[in-house]
């Protein structure tokens, strides 16, 4: 039984990805896979039909880990925008392909520092480009 959640990606998202991932060398880009065979199973939408719950490229998003209640937020960002700066996370991170597409109230398996996981939840999308009228950047 699949116990992934269903996803959802605008395919203005899904064209920028899919171009980012041929020009990119696999050897040379860890989490390549991963991300692929989250797009082959994605429900794709035009970006303006987009709901605004959901988690696409460039969201702001608000967690909560289960365990703690402890709430914390990070913005999905393209690999060349993750700058190292806290708040940021790549599409190419384990994290970070799980996210996209997701909604709010989705819960995902989150990599604890020095091993282990946590439950986290998507708490709310604090900002989604489609949502705010930009959909053709």
């Amino acid at each position: 039984m699949d116990t992934k959640p269903k996803i959802t990606v605008s395919s203005l998202d899904l064209s920028r990805l899919e171009k980012m991932i041929d020009n990119m060398k696999q050897d040379t880009a860890p989490g390549i896979d991963d991300l692929v065979d989250e797009l082959a199973r994605a429900e794709i939408l035009a970006p303006e039909d987009m709901p605004s719950n959901i988690v696409t490229m460039n969201s702001t998003v608000r967690f909560k880990v289960a365990s703690s209640n402890k709430e914390f937020s990070l913005t999905l960002v393209y690999p060349q925008d993750s700058d190292g700066q806290q708040g940021k996370i790549s599409i190419l991170a384990p994290v970070g392909s799980a996210l996209l597409g997701l909604a709010e109230g989705d819960q995902i398996q989150w990599p604890k520092p020095g091993g282990g996981q946590l439950q986290v939840e998507i708490i709310e999308v604090l900002y989604q480009p489609e949502r705010a009228g930009e959909m053709h950047l």
